[in-house]
């Protein structure tokens, strides 16, 4: 995890107009939902719980009985 910097101000997103605006715009850059939150957190200061209302959620795969004879 990345420490942080006092510091370096950050904006703050926790509206979720602001913040779905950040991950559309950070979508083309990102290879997969763990990139996304890593540049999302790396760039903003964000409300944690809005992100994740708004990130799809991965499905499981399903679990097949095995067929009968």
């Amino acid at each position: 995890m990345l420490d942080a910097d006092l510091f370096l101000a950050r904006p703050t997103l926790v509206h979720a107009g602001p913040l779905a605006h950040a991950l559309d715009g950070l979508k083309a850059k990102a290879a997969s939902p763990t990139d996304m939150w890593r540049l999302l957190t790396d760039s903003y200061t964000v409300d944690l719980d809005a992100v994740a209302a708004l990130l799809p959620v991965p499905e499981p795969e399903p679990v097949w009985l095995p067929a009968r004879d």
